[in-house]
């Protein structure tokens, strides 16, 4: 009985590890709202390109939004404050405020560890 028990936690760390690499694989989508392009908005999306590229080379998805040219995309997701950063996917969704310059905060709200 012990051995089958072994096994069963073998799998099931094994089983763990495989979904934990899968998620560090994810296609991450997100979408940048900005308010117009002026120097906070190109900051924020300077600051989001580098940080992607970085640590999600092509495993990201990023669209930038302008609220003055639509404006009803702003309003379906209940935008509050630019820069506004939105995580569609992987899940949870998640939202992020401020201009992205702290790289621990923002990979950390986006769900993913900084590399080492």
């Amino acid at each position: 009985m012990k051995a089958i028990e072994m096994k069963r936690e073998k799998t099931s760390m094994q089983e763990f590890e495989e979904a934990a690499a899968e998620h560090n694989r994810a296609t991450y989508v997100l979408n940048l709202y900005v308010a117009g392009m002026n120097i906070k908005s190109a900051q924020a999306i300077t600051n989001v390109r580098n940080i992607c590229e970085k640590h999600l080379a092509s495993r990201y998805e990023l669209e930038v939004v302008d609220i003055y040219q639509q404006p009803q995309l702003a309003k379906e997701n209940q935008i509050i404050a630019t820069p506004t950063l939105i995580k569609k996917l992987p899940l949870p969704i998640r939202m992020l405020i401020g201009d992205m310059s702290d790289t621990a905060r923002f990979l950390a709200g986006i769900g993913l560890q900084p590399q080492n």
